[in-house]
């Protein structure tokens, strides 16, 4: 039995789970991300509880269809049902898939306190992923997508996102 916060995934799943990647962030798996909250197979069917980062995430439709086409290809049938408590958090997110992401140029977040103090301009916390430098400032709440927002690098210029922590 697994707690709440500790996804119940069956451990065959996984190498499927692993090719369906976030629409949004493609370098990303589901995995990566944590939505996954269960896959288990029983009598030929997968079922799978998938948790937005947001409720009114869009990518979760895509998601939804993407791992039904997935386990399709492997010659299962699958079903997604969305639960939305326990809400997503930050802390789900795979420590690969964090760094996966700076290297894609969306900085991670960061701790639920620092992540407060850079967002309302109370801390220089936030690398850089051109860069590396902290040097860096909120150029608005929201990035490209509403989990994110974005920041611009005082040293090299560039703007990029930092993907807000959600507890």
């Amino acid at each position: 039995m697994t707690s709440l916060l500790e996804p119940n995934i069956d451990i065959a799943l996984i190498p499927i789970l692993e090719t369906v990647a976030d629409p949004e962030i493609p370098v990303l798996t589901v995995l990566d991300l944590g939505v996954i909250r269960e896959a288990v197979e029983e009598n030929g069917l997968v079922s799978i509880k998938l948790t937005p980062t947001y409720s009114g995430c869009p990518a979760m439709d895509v998601i939804g269809d993407d791992l039904k086409a997935a386990f399709a290809k492997n010659g299962m049938k699958a079903e997604v049902t969305l639960i939305l408590s326990p809400a997503w958090s930050t802390d789900w997110m795979s420590e690969a898939g964090k760094r996966k992401m700076e290297a894609y140029g969306i900085a991670a977040p960061l701790e639920e306190s620092a992540d407060k103090a850079v967002l309302l301009g109370n801390a220089k916390l936030v690398k850089c992923t051109n860069c590396g430098s902290t040097n860096t400032h909120l150029v608005s709440q929201f990035g490209s997508t509403a989990c994110k927002a974005l920041f611009k690098c005082d040293d090299c210029q560039e703007p990029f996102d930092y993907f807000k922590c959600l507890k």
